[in-house]
């Protein structure tokens, strides 16, 4: 698991994804979310507006990054 510092204390979901290298465009985040490919915390979320805060988990694909404060 990767730790991905972020600035202030919340970062969108299909935001983060591109931030943690996780997916390489924002067309790629909306598919894979969309298809139920991306978990946060363990548990599927088909929105790609998902506030995210420091010491969430995301994984998509068998990578997984964890948020955490700048």
């Amino acid at each position: 698991m990767r730790d991905v510092p972020i600035d202030g204390d919340m970062i969108r979901l299909g935001q983060f994804l591109k931030l943690a290298d996780l997916i390489e465009t924002g067309g790629e985040a909306k598919i894979l979310i969309a298809s139920g490919d991306v978990t946060v915390n363990g548990e599927v979320d088909l929105r790609r507006g998902r506030q995210l805060h420091p010491g969430d988990v995301v994984e998509v694909l068998g990578r997984t990054a964890r948020v955490v404060a700048e």
